[in-house]
């Protein structure tokens, strides 16, 4: 399993981040190799979990998602790994990341319905993690260069 992207690598990572939907034969051309050494490389690259391609969407150009960002305070450290593990797998989480200061846990959620979607994960979601002191939210207004994965809770109500 690839844990370092070499120099080719990073390339390769650079050009599909400039534009997701560039063909194998237009990297290859931009970064001096061949097509097949791009899939090669770019199906290694998945398969080690060390890349993903995907569509993301502008959450202030798509009408009716909401960005939050919750912190959360755990009352024991013991099991952050795993509160981190279990927070992170709840639905409407984007993303989830044990950080420094204040807060043990910073998690981004996508919500749909606005302030009774954060409410629905606040009070259902999360407390069925359990070993939680506090949580405090943060609502998105505005932000520049943000960029959405939906998480799955989003993508199943997306379309309806």
């Amino acid at each position: 399993m690839k844990n370092a992207l070499d120099s080719q690598d990073k390339r390769l990572v650079a050009e599909l981040t400039r534009d997701g939907q560039l063909s194998p034969g237009k990297i290859g051309t931009a970064t001096g190799v061949t097509a097949p050494t791009v899939r090669s490389r770019l199906k290694n690259l998945m398969q080690a979990g060390a890349l993903k391609v995907a569509g993301l969407v502008n959450p202030t150009r798509v009408k009716g998602l909401t960005v939050a960002l919750v912190g959360i305070s755990l009352m024991s450290h013991e099991q952050l790994g795993e509160k981190l593990d279990q927070i992170g797998g709840l639905p409407r989480v984007n993303w989830a990341a044990a950080v420094t200061g204040r807060y043990d846990i910073i998690v981004e959620i996508v919500c749909q319905e606005g302030m009774d979607d954060l409410y629905r994960f606040l009070d259902r979601d999360l407390s069925t993690v359990g070993g939680i002191n506090a949580s405090e939210s943060f609502v998105v207004m505005k932000s520049r260069r943000k960029w959405l994965l939906l998480p799955d809770a989003v993508i199943e109500t997306f379309t309806k």
